[in-house]
């Protein structure tokens, strides 16, 4: 429970599965609004080293023992525990000057994070510890040597350095991707909002949901963490680009081989592009989306817009937009209070740090045009205790250096003029790579070409037009399914990205072998391996077994069938398919592809599933699809037709009595000629 009494509570860490408060001086946390002490932190060195070998031994131990599906289940059980008890972290968000809007990004956005990655480990990665990438690779005339691309967890430990801005999502997008992937964490919280992160993780622990050794908390000196890192482990820091590059000297990193990646400083920009005009609905979404980022957690977001790109016609129209938005939506002041659109900085001494950022801007001949840092109303707080800011809107020359290289990390803007879109790319990528860029427009070709010329420096592009305004999640929201990091001065990391941001914490290797072995490692049928057909002793179709009794390898034989030309004209008929190349035998012949009528590929499917289908009622409860259909040969009137059916992967659903089979499927002609090649999806009982 966090108090205000600093002489009876300082921040925890939950060290080897326990909880323990540091020594050493006790340094205060303020709340943002009013001043008060909150709590403190201690500045005393925990045992790190005893974090790092009971993350690798203990942690990693438990969660390699469970299957991508088990991590996803646990996951998805955390944020429901989380959602049903997020009405006790408001509070406390609240402190860190964020509003209730703010505190829904960040406390709800980070429980939506764990639904997103319980849900996609269990919908995009099997149910076993070894992930496959891409298809086996032949690598030999024959077919007896193949190769494959697997990745394995990391027998380490995710260290995770969070900025303060958003203390529980940017914790548990980090955790979440990492947990899936079978790797322990350890948080390292900022200490200005670490009281909201502890919270949390005490409310993670209090739980029991965990697997022990999975996620430690360390609110304490961190120094000497990185001298226990080696080879095995992870380091992922959000902050600014001066401590990254302390990190990325580190000998942990460069002489022991710790991977590293960071999202630092990111200068974004928002271009209005030359269409959308003061008469156009992009004009007025490209002001709200400015407003929304200057004012959403106080402009204290690593996505939001430093830099808005307009043309030069427009530069009036869009500082008039800007101001009359603020006077008529931005109300500054207490979270809570009646009215209040925006709230607090989360200290003070940041309070300062913008105020002096901001006058680097001026010193470069940027021009304050909207808010005044020493004239504002603040709603049911006193201005002279919390860590207030009104927003504010600079005006710089394109020639302008200090826009490109000074990041004012509160709610702060700076606009700036282009001639043409060439021009508006060249001053988006003055910033040295960032998380994202925005382009408003209605105009396809202003698109292609903002896109393509803004896509090397950004790690997201929005675009934003009067088509998809209404359920676009805006300029800086990053989702799970997709990147979120960037290229150059934004860090070079690549933090979620849906399966992507689990990958990251594991190694990918290239196996090399035999299809049989290749096929026992992996749970994965390849072909070349033996196969269990009717000629095997004691084969039993294999429609007729659950997955209890179903093995990779499985396999069933159907035909051959002989097409004939009443057959193919049956089918056109039937289904109004009546394509030359079924139908006119003379406009086939010319055709370079066929050289006369064929069958249809689609008849080819039905008939091969007519082949290889048991009737009966039994353990195959559903066809759910078919992939990477590919038709490799034509087949012609009095052509036969053979189809071969394996059972390729065997994904069990944890929570359900049945699970996935996937089959690959062959069918062949009489010169055993690959006709065509597809999966076939089924849903199988277990037992």
């Amino acid at each position: 429970m966090i108090t205000t009494d600093t002489a009876e509570t300082a921040l925890g860490s939950f060290v080897a599965d326990s909880w323990v408060i540091a020594g050493g001086d006790r340094t205060p946390i303020l709340d943002a609004v009013t001043g008060d002490v909150v709590t403190s932190i201690a500045a005393g060195e925990l045992d790190t080293a005893l974090m790092v070998d009971h993350a690798r031994l203990v942690g990693h131990r438990a969660l390699a023992r469970m299957t991508f599906h088990q991590r996803a289940l646990v996951l998805k059980e955390l944020a429901l525990h989380l959602q049903s008890i997020k009405d006790n972290l408001y509070p406390l968000s609240y402190r860190t000057g964020a509003t209730h809007a703010d505190s829904w990004v960040d406390v709800d956005g980070g429980i939506g994070v764990l639904f997103a990655y319980g849900s996609r480990g269990r919908r995009d990665m099997p149910n076993d510890t070894l992930y496959l990438d891409g298809p086996a690779e032949p690598l030999s005339k024959h077919g007896s040597f193949v190769g494959q691309h697997v990745y394995s967890s990391l027998p380490g430990v995710a260290v995770q350095i969070n900025a303060f801005n958003f203390p529980v999502w940017g914790m548990l997008e980090k955790f979440a991707p990492a947990f899936l992937a079978g790797v322990p964490t350890i948080v390292k919280p900022a200490s200005p909002t670490a009281y909201l992160a502890e919270a949390t993780v005490r409310a993670i622990i209090a739980s029991k949901i965990l697997p022990p050794g999975t996620l430690q908390l360390l609110t304490g000196g961190a120094r000497g963490i990185m001298d226990h890192l080696d080879e095995r482990d992870l380091v992922a820091f959000t902050g600014s680009a001066g401590t990254a590059r302390t990190l990325r000297s580190d000998p942990a990193v460069l002489q022991r081989g710790t991977r590293l990646t960071s999202e630092a400083d990111s200068l974004n920009c928002s271009i209005l592009a030359p269409d959308a005009g003061p008469d156009t609905p992009e004009f007025e979404l490209y002001v709200k989306a400015l407003v929304a980022e200057m004012t959403s957690k106080a402009g204290q977001k690593c996505t939001a817009i430093r830099r808005a790109l307009v043309p030069q016609a427009l530069v009036a129209p869009v500082i008039d937009g800007v101001r009359e938005r603020i006077a008529a939506k931005v109300r500054i002041g207490a979270p809570g209070a009646e009215g209040v659109t925006m709230g607090a900085l989360v200290s003070r001494a940041q309070r300062s740090e913008v105020l002096a950022r901001i006058e680097e801007l001026r010193a470069d001949g940027a021009e304050l045009v909207v808010g005044d840092p020493h004239s504002f109303d603040v709603l049911g707080a006193d201005p002279g205790a919390g860590a207030f800011l009104p927003p504010m809107l600079l005006h710089a020359n394109a020639s302008a250096r200090a826009p490109h290289d000074v990041e004012a990390f509160g709610p702060v803007s700076t606009l700036m003029a282009y001639d043409d879109l060439d021009e508006a790319i060249e001053l988006a990528s003055r910033g040295r790579g960032s998380l994202v860029a925005s382009v408003i427009t209605h105009d396809p070709d202003t698109a292609r070409q903002l896109v393509r010329g803004l896509a090397p420096w950004h790690g997201r592009i929005l675009l934003l037009d009067r088509d998809d305004a209404k359920e676009s999640t805006g300029h800086g929201s990053p989702l799970p399914m997709l990147v979120h990091g960037g290229p150059g001065r934004a860090g070079g990391g690549e933090e979620m990205g849906g399966i992507r941001g689990v990958l990251h914490h594991m190694q990918r290797s290239a196996l090399q072998g035999s299809p049989a072995l290749l096929t026992a490692v992996t749970d994965r049928f390849v072909v070349g391996a033996p196969r269990l057909d009717a000629d095997t002793e004691g084969w039993e179709h294999p429609f007729r077994k659950p997955l209890s009794r179903l093995r990779i390898g499985d396999t069933v034989v159907g035909g051959p069938r002989t097409v004939t030309l009443a057959d193919i004209e049956a089918f056109a008929h039937s289904t109004g398919d009546l394509f030359y190349a079924h139908m006119d035998e003379d406009a086939a012949a010319a055709n370079p592809f066929f050289g006369g009528r064929v069958a249809h590929g689609y008849l080819l499917l039905s008939w091969a599933a007519g082949l290889f289908v048991q009737p009966d009622p039994g353990p195959v409860l559903a066809n759910t699809g078919l992939e990477d259909l590919r038709f490799r040969t034509p087949v012609k009137a009095d052509d036969s037709i053979t189809v071969t059916l394996t059972a390729g992967q065997i994904t069990p659903r944890e929570t359900d009595s049945y699970g996935e089979v996937r089959w690959n499927t062959t069918i062949t002609n009489q010169r055993d000629e690959i006709v065509a090649t597809y999966t076939v999806l089924t849903m199988v009982e277990k037992d």
